[in-house]
């Protein structure tokens, strides 16, 4: 099956002639997964940070939602190449909210001691970067349903910022099956987080997880694997949710941004930057 998936991402993407052919594809914005492939390449670096890179030559970015225009990439073959790209600007949904209870906007000192457990807890399983390629598998949508809250938007209550949708909101009736998106690993499978509720995190290599939040019931546990398609658990509103729904993030590398492009890995294979 992986192999299918990269022939069906990269068949018709790269000519390669006598000169060396770099790729980046994707949508190359704020928010956005991108593939790289420099074939032959035994080092790639973005800004400074090193890749991994897969054996054919793959390797992934993931751009935040403020992710900084210009961008720094070198890639290492038998000598030293290196290349300036642009971040394209995505425009956000902000809303601007007045009059909201003030216990809404500020937390109190019990609710921030939850809070601060929750970034500790979700940020430990972000931390890894496994040396394993399972996203090669590809990926589906975990549910289906009405999504209620897209990633990048951003309320301002009673003109305090609060912070952007880390991930993209499904809405789904409670008890609805969730399923493992890829291929990968569980790293968290936890209870009853101020925020998130009983949330669940699958690794799947490379430093790219997918987090499931509100869940009513977890079916995992952590270090178990688990194949695209399987069940994890189900829909619900634990935490701080006001209706049944899914809350799906991705992560690569601790950077945050649209879980939709994951989904549409294959779609852009088109969307190609030539270095």
């Amino acid at each position: 099956m992986k192999n299918k998936f990269l022939f069906s991402i990269f068949s018709a993407l790269f000519i390669i002639s006598n000169a060396q052919a770099f790729e980046l594809c994707g949508n190359i914005k704020q928010g956005e997964f991108v593939i790289g492939k420099a074939k032959d390449a035994k080092k790639v670096s973005l800004n400074g940070n090193d890749l991994l890179l897969s054996d054919d030559g793959y390797f992934l970015l993931g751009f935040g939602r403020d992710e900084k225009s210009t961008q720094k990439l070198s890639i290492t073959t038998d000598e030293e190449l290196n290349y300036s790209f642009d971040v394209g600007a995505t425009k956000w949904d902000v809303q601007n909210i007045k009059g909201v209870p003030p216990r809404k906007v500020t937390p109190s000192d019990s609710d921030l001691a939850a809070i601060e457990l929750e970034r500790k807890v979700v940020r430990a399983s972000l931390k890894g970067i496994k040396d394993n390629t399972a996203w090669l598998s590809g990926f589906i949508m975990p549910i289906e349903g009405r999504i209620s809250g897209r990633f990048g938007g951003q309320r301002i209550m009673n003109n305090v910022p609060k912070n952007p949708h880390q991930g993209m909101d499904i809405a789904a009736k409670e008890g609805t099956p969730i399923k493992a998106s890829a291929d990968g690993e569980i790293v968290l499978a936890y209870h009853d987080l101020f925020y998130s509720g009983n949330v669940v995190v699958i690794d799947h290599g490379f430093g790219l997880q997918t987090i499931y939040a509100h869940m009513k019931e977890i079916s995992v546990k952590e270090g178990q694997k688990v194949s695209q398609g399987d069940i994890i658990g189900t829909v619900g509103m634990t935490g701080r949710a006001t209706g049944p729904h899914l809350h799906w993030g991705a992560s690569l590398r601790n950077i945050r941004f649209n879980p939709q492009s994951l989904v549409d890995m294959e779609k852009n294979q088109l969307k190609c930057l030539k270095l």
